[in-house]
């Protein structure tokens, strides 16, 4: 017990020694070296403050949307450099690694990735079964709307077709996704007439039509990050084993990649303010929380307890058990970069700041962040994983249907699945979510009972 407290008498000296050892310059370089962080964190709060002192006002939705404009045009800041940047810093951080080593790379981070969506959505299935959000009458719910109903089976394939695109230039803007069209179909019937006369032995043809719902190929807007994600992973793979016939095309992209990076440090200084009418804007918008009925407000609270388990309990052990390091210090680096994805609801907007965060705050090589971040930008959707896994089953409990195992299971593998092909823009995970509800029979048409609040989560 004496050696603790002079363990802690020592330590409390040294603190007290570094406090006095400070300096106006330290405070200086301190604050210079963190505005970025400063500034958004201070756009966070009065933002937030803006949207709640505006509320009484009852603004118009035109009113809302031009006053949320500066956030729109961060929105679309981030949006114009993301394509670039995906394909420039993957063909790049591919070719300046080996075969050997990009593959084992590759490797790691895809089973990182798998297994950290499978724990999500192991997270999300275990709140929700002990929480029972759902419990009481689906009348609490208002009206709902109709949701287009997709196969699990053309959900899968069309994931697979979008990694191998046809038109490259197409799949900057577009992605494909299979649609339903009507095919009448006819049906020649053989009718016995001995059946219901005996007398009679005669047989007559009778002609009937069907209709019938067929997949037809069809196309979505957005960027088709999947198939360039593939591509960009290929071609730099074949550039680097180019040596030096593959050198201009390495320095050209090598080029681009820093062109975006420059131009990344310019729209920072923007992010605070477009973060500020962001999030003001959104609060303005949103409906009266008092008025929420108990179902939703309790679904909101267990989503949100599911993502705080997962992003401060879970992965910072992860990284400590994997790294030795303090997980703490390494999510202060990216303090910027988690405010800016709290802003956009957008991974994929989200990530020019998130290079600029690991390169410039932690020093982690550039071979490592062009290879990680735009596959993990593309496939590793955690959020989205634990979100849908639990809706559905926030679902089933509404309409009061017991999930057995199996069920269970099949949401779990489904919500993973699904999670890959979710687009990293806002509200991405109601899409998916209906793959999720199909494949275990519960009705899509209830996904309008959460959309109220999926802005929010």
């Amino acid at each position: 017990m004496q050696r603790f407290r002079e363990g802690v008498h020592i330590r409390t000296m040294k603190a007290k020694r570094k406090v006095e050892e400070i300096s106006k310059e330290d405070i200086q370089a301190f604050l210079k070296k963190n505005a970025f962080v400063l500034f958004t964190v201070g756009a966070v709060v009065v933002g937030i403050a803006l949207g709640f002192a505006l509320r009484p006002y009852k603004m118009t939705y035109r009113e809302v949307k031009y006053f949320s404009f500066p956030g729109e045009l961060l929105m679309r800041m981030l949006q114009m450099l993301v394509l670039p940047l995906l394909v420039s810093s993957l063909i790049t951080g591919m070719a300046a690694l080996d075969s050997k080593a990009s593959g084992k790379m590759g490797m790691r981070a895809v089973i990182y990735y798998m297994t950290t969506t499978f724990i999500a959505v192991f997270v999300g299935i275990l709140i929700v079964l002990i929480i029972h959000p759902g419990k009481g009458s689906k009348e609490e719910f208002g009206k709902q709307q109709k949701i287009e109903q997709v196969s699990p089976a053309d959900a899968f394939l069309d994931l697979i077709r979008n990694m191998f695109p046809p038109n490259l230039v197409q799949a900057c803007t577009q992605q494909f996704k299979t649609k339903y069209g009507k095919r009448v179909v006819r049906v020649t019937v053989t009718v016995n007439e001995t059946l219901f006369n005996s007398t009679n032995g005669t047989q007559e043809v009778m002609e009937m039509t069907r209709e019938e719902l067929i997949p037809v190929p069809g196309q979505v807007n957005g960027v088709n990050a999947l198939g360039l994600v593939v591509f960009s992973m290929c071609f730099g793979l074949i550039i680097g084993n180019m040596k030096e016939q593959g050198q201009v095309l390495r320095d050209f992209f090598d080029s681009l990649n820093e062109a975006i990076m420059r131009l990344v440090a310019i729209i920072m200084w923007y992010c605070p303010i477009g973060i500020l009418f962001l999030i003001a804007g959104k609060i303005v918008e949103m409906d009266d929380l008092t008025q929420m009925g108990g179902q939703l407000g309790m679904y909101t609270i267990t989503v949100i307890i599911g993502l705080l388990i997962h992003g401060v309990l879970i992965l910072p052990t992860l990284y400590f058990v994997i790294t030795r390091q303090n997980p703490f210090v390494f999510i202060a680096g990216l303090l910027q970069a988690l405010v800016t994805a709290l802003g956009t609801s957008s991974s994929s907007a989200t990530l020019p700041v998130t290079f600029k965060c690991l390169e410039e705050n932690n020093k982690i090589d550039k071979r490592i962040t062009r290879f990680v971040l735009p596959v993990g930008a593309t496939i590793n959707m955690d959020g989205t994983a634990l979100y849908e896994a639990l809706a559905a089953i926030f679902i089933a409990q509404v309409n009061n249907i017991e999930m057995n195992f199996g069920q269970i299971l099949t949401i779990s593998i489904t919500a993973t699945a699904a999670s890959i092909g979710a687009a990293g823009i806002p509200q991405a995970g109601l899409v998916t979510m209906v793959i999720v509800l199909t494949s275990v029979g519960l009705p899509t048409d209830d996904i309008t009972l959460i959309i109220a609040v999926d802005w929010f989560l």
